[in-house]
């Protein structure tokens, strides 16, 4: 583990602490992108392939709630995967445990690739798929943590933090587009026989990113947050369980905050799969396509956000975002059962602007809440908790709304109740915009 010694961190200069936060911003967000790669690699192949493929003997409908269950299980494991290396990653470091994290995400993407089917071996395929899934849940509760910390701890003005810590969440969009791009590329390649082997191709090629990815986060040193912590000793021997003791509040505040950004999100863009293909017949490249420029947007508009909220304050920007996810579930569905494939084409694209109102200044509203020696298990867990009440249902409640009311409005319904909920707890959470964040305060 590269750590500053006292020396070290009282020669750097002004030039040296930039070359570090620039490394830190690059492999935050390089990392970010890989490991989201791979989680929505799943999510895409779920609602195109898996149902088909792993459940079989099931009706459309009931194979794609069966496919979107196996779904669930990652984001069930995100909180553990956070309690575990929020727990290291105050104890031994924000660089030691993100190396970590990247190598267990990947290593179970690529195995994926080879997962028999449900004609090869039964129940088994998807069995393993679960475990896999699991297994890659565990990897992204430690990820998201990690990366923000490394980008906001080597932020010295505190004026630039909201913008900073965007990068870390840019890697969302970029792993979204590059695993729709390479989805979208293995269609085209496979053709008919994408539902055999091309949709493997994806998963494979992880290991190459991964090993990409590891390259540039051994280049970094360890954040000089971290460091201080080091020579004062006071690294917290049960971190996890000390922020729940102390910060209990805004664990739950961080959580239910992300209510409205994050089931949204995978309405837009795991659920559309199911409902594009199934209920307004629309070829799988062409929702691929909507969704790669939906994610192209958003590189430029999760910055931006990030940014304005250094100017206006986390708490307007992100509540502005919740208030617009409300409406825009209406105008998304009403979009989409226009039956011209241009409007849906435009309520895709558009889809992901109100998340990222949200999604922009949210990494630095959730982590700046938390004293430093327990910020990766705080923030951790606040973040991926979300995982359980929104990320990981919200396509299962999504389908089973569907298959009850036979309309997208009972959808746009769920998404604006989910928003409400976002607004109350942001109202609660306090704002730390351009505050000091590198002393204790709790």
């Amino acid at each position: 583990m590269a750590t500053l010694t006292a020396g070290q961190a009282a020669v750097l200069s002004a030039n040296d602490e930039r070359t570090q936060l620039r490394r830190a911003v690059i492999a935050s967000t390089v990392g970010t992108t890989i490991e989201w790669y791979d989680f929505f690699l799943y999510s895409i192949v779920t609602g195109l392939v898996f149902a088909r493929l792993y459940f079989p003997t099931a009706d459309p409908l009931t194979g794609t709630l069966q496919a979107f269950l196996v779904y669930a299980v990652g984001f069930i494991a995100r909180p553990v995967g956070a309690a575990i290396f929020g727990h290291y990653g105050d104890r031994i470091g924000r660089k030691s445990t993100l190396i970590a994290t990247l190598l267990l995400m990947g290593i179970a993407t690529f195995l994926v690739a080879f997962v028999p089917t449900y004609a090869q071996i039964g129940i088994w395929g998807a069995v393993l798929l679960t475990l896999l899934r699991f297994i890659q849940g565990i990897g992204v509760g430690g990820e998201w943590g990690g990366s923000v910390l490394l980008a906001m701890e080597w932020t010295r003005n505190d004026h630039h933090r909201g913008f900073t810590t965007s990068w870390p969440q840019f890697g969302v969009p970029a792993g979204l587009f590059l695993a729709n791009l390479v989805v979208f590329a293995s269609s085209a390649l496979s053709g008919p026989a994408f539902t055999t082997w091309g949709w493997r191709i994806p998963f494979a090629l992880s290991i190459v990113l991964v090993a990409v990815g590891l390259y540039i986060r051994l280049q970094i040193l360890e954040t000089p947050v971290f460091s201080r912590l080091l020579r004062e000793k006071r690294i917290e021997k049960q971190p996890m369980v000390e922020v729940i003791r102390r910060q209990p509040r805004v664990i739950l505040l961080a959580a239910l905050a992300r209510m409205g950004e994050q089931a949204p999100f995978y309405v837009f863009t795991a659920f559309v799969f199911a409902y594009g293909t199934t209920r307004l017949h629309l070829s799988r490249d062409f929702l691929l396509a909507a969704v790669m420029c939906a994610s192209l947007l958003s590189f430029l508009t999760i910055p931006a956000f990030g940014h304005f909220s250094d100017l206006w304050g986390r708490k307007r920007v992100y509540l502005l975002g919740a208030l617009v996810t409300a409406v825009y579930g209406f105008v998304y569905f009403g979009l989409l059962d226009s039956g011209s494939a241009g409007l849906v084409f435009l309520a895709i694209v558009l889809s992901l602007v109100p998340h990222d109102m949200m999604y922009g200044p949210q990494a630095a509203l959730i982590a700046e809440s938390f004293t430093p020696r327990l910020r990766y298990s705080g923030a951790s867990l606040g973040y991926q908790l979300a995982s359980i009440i929104a990320g990981g249902p919200a396509p299962l409640i999504a389908t089973a709304l569907l298959a009850r009311y036979g309309t997208g409005w009972a959808v746009a319904a769920y998404i604006f109740v989910c928003a409400a909920i976002s607004i109350a707890a942001t109202l609660a959470l306090q704002d730390y915009t351009h505050k000091d964040i590198s002393q204790e305060f709790a």
